[in-house]
């Protein structure tokens, strides 16, 4: 795909610069099982919107933010259509978190409300900044701050860890 007159750089090297990126962030928010289906659909969603961008600015933000809500719209995907009180349990398969890097830790983040997970994940794992963070979960900067200090808070106390 040619560049055109925004200064975008051809799509493969956007690929090759930031693959990693967001296969790290769709692992993270996915988890390992689905984190790979997370990251390819990320990028069919990206390609398809290549041309249609008018600036070179922050592809990298611009890439984690559709691998965020891809990850979003499988979470989404697997809730429920009935009612809590008539919805029979649900299963997903995978690795459990125990097999996971620091599995206390992890535990502890899935169990955190779904705003939180996403934006200490997207901080934290994605790198980005609380504009990327608001962007991605679309809120503003301040929300995007109390989010990321929520859950570390309550990731704080599961863990037992000293504020020191």
């Amino acid at each position: 795909m040619p560049a055109k007159k925004s200064g975008l750089p051809p799509f493969q090297l956007l690929v090759d610069e930031h693959w990693r990126d967001v296969v790290r962030l769709a692992r993270a928010l996915a988890g390992p099982v689905d984190g790979d289906d997370v990251a390819q659909r990320a990028w069919e969603k990206a390609f398809a919107a290549y041309p249609k961008l008018t600036s070179a600015r922050n592809l990298r933000s611009w890439l984690l933010t559709i691998t965020a809500r891809c990850a979003t719209d499988l979470h989404r995907a697997r809730k429920p259509q009935r009612p809590l009180d008539e919805a029979p349990p649900i299963t997903v398969d995978g690795p459990d978190a125990t097999e996971w890097p620091d599995p206390e830790l992890w535990k502890a983040v899935s169990a955190l409300p779904e705003r939180q997970r996403l934006a200490v994940t997207l901080k934290y794992v994605g790198d980005l900044d609380h504009h990327g963070v608001a962007a991605a979960l679309d809120t503003t900067p301040a929300a995007s701050r109390r989010l990321v200090s929520d859950a570390l808070a309550t990731l704080r106390a599961t863990l037992g860890v000293d504020d020191d």
